[in-house]
């Protein structure tokens, strides 16, 4: 009996530590994001720009979430169908990480 319980109980950690692994891989790279965003976005996105002002910081996770839902609904969707999905991801993992009511907002300079 106690062999079967330390057997599920290895199975079990090894199960999790593989969901881990690619749940981390999903969530992106946010030192890349910040990069990419610079890049990509910010030209635009800032004040005086010809979009609006935009950073990590002037939405909510909640909000980003809905952002990137909606990507084809945005005016820059142009723009966003040629960057790749890792790319995507990436910006994601940094404006999400970063948003107004995240542990550590930041700004996108």
């Amino acid at each position: 009996m106690k062999k079967k319980i330390g057997s599920l109980f290895v199975i079990l950690i090894m199960f999790f530590a593989s969901l881990s692994l690619s749940l981390a891989q999903e969530n992106g790279n946010a030192r890349k994001g910040k990069f990419l965003f610079r890049k990509n976005c910010r030209a635009c996105h800032v004040s005086g720009g010809s979009a609006k002002e935009l950073g990590p910081n002037t939405k909510t996770q909640a909000q980003w979430d809905e952002a990137f839902k909606n990507i084809d609904k945005l005016k820059c969707k142009d723009q966003w169908a040629q960057l790749s999905e890792k790319d995507k991801t990436d910006i994601y993992a940094q404006l999400w990480g970063h948003a107004f009511d995240s542990p550590s907002p930041e700004k996108c300079e």
